[in-house]
């Protein structure tokens, strides 16, 4: 068994985010990222200050508009359209779960197409869908990277993903499925979940409840990436697989945390540089 270390490959890959800005300051652009948060989620306000953080170090300018929980749709969507107009901002990122008197659909679709480093746009996923160049959504294309990282080839393997969200589900299996692998998406509806984990060579588990892969649930020798990250009531941290007694069945697994989440704030660092290459482009 190998542990997918995705914390190591973020730090490499935020090595290489330094490169991209020293280069990009050359040409007098300072890449931006703007940050919408909603009330106050102690788990959203975590991931935002990871993000903040993870900005600092690289050298990317972040900013953060912290709004109140109660903020209306149209205060929302002005705030947006004025970032979209600001051309010192590259990337606009809001931070999901919205609460739910927003139209997250709505919210999403506002962001420019241009500066959408999450990849939610429906623009950029049906780009996705298509295999097109596009702004990825982060954690799937953390994943993607991360088993590149380690040569595990997806061509011809059987993946099953459980949980089909929009964040992580669908643009993963679309991903996968571009990489010529054979998709099974299971979701809260699916019916003998075992049945089809079983026959995983590659399972994926984004679900957000601890320990719902057991070790009956997997076959042994396959590569087990876990997305979920859970607080439990003693204070620790459990993925959606129950690692201790899965992880001695597989060749390769993501730990938690230390795998997947250091890859999606990567990823996002990645496609802000990308947005940020697109503004130098066009003011050359």
């Amino acid at each position: 068994m190998q542990i997918l270390d995705g914390k190591a490959l973020a730090n490499q890959i935020e090595e290489e985010v330094k490169q991209e800005v020293s280069l990009l300051a050359k040409q007098k652009i300072t890449p931006g990222l703007a940050v919408i948060l909603v009330g106050g989620d102690p788990a959203s306000q975590a991931y935002v200050n990871m993000k903040a953080k993870a900005c600092k170090r690289t050298g990317i300018y972040s900013v953060t508009h912290e709004m109140p929980e109660n903020i209306s749709q149209d205060s929302l969507i002005q705030t947006l359209s004025m970032l979209n107009c600001n051309p010192n901002i590259d990337g606009i990122l809001v931070q999901l779960p919205l609460p739910k008197h927003l139209d997250t659909t709505k919210v999403l679709e506002t962001i420019a197409v241009n500066k959408d480093v999450d990849g939610f746009h429906p623009f950029n996923m049906g780009r996705v869908f298509e295999g097109l160049e596009s702004f990825i959504p982060a954690t799937p294309l953390g994943i993607l990277n991360l088993l590149k990282h380690y040569n595990i080839t997806l061509k011809g393997k059987n993946v099953v993903i459980v949980g089909a969200s929009n964040i992580v589900g669908k643009p993963l299996g679309s991903l996968f499925l571009n990489e010529n692998a054979t998709i099974t998406l299971c979701h809260i509806y699916t019916q003998n979940l075992t049945q089809h984990t079983k026959n995983a060579d590659i399972l994926c588990v984004a679900v957000g409840k601890p320990n719902l892969i057991t070790k009956e649930m997997v076959k042994e020798g396959a590569v087990v990436i876990d997305v979920g990250i859970n607080r439990l009531d003693d204070g620790s941290l459990s993925g959606d697989v129950d690692y201790t007694n899965v992880a001695p069945l597989c060749s390769y697994i993501t730990p938690v945390p230390g795998g997947v989440g250091p890859m999606t704030i990567a990823s996002l660092l990645q496609n802000t540089i990308k947005a940020a290459k697109i503004r130098a482009k066009k003011s050359n």
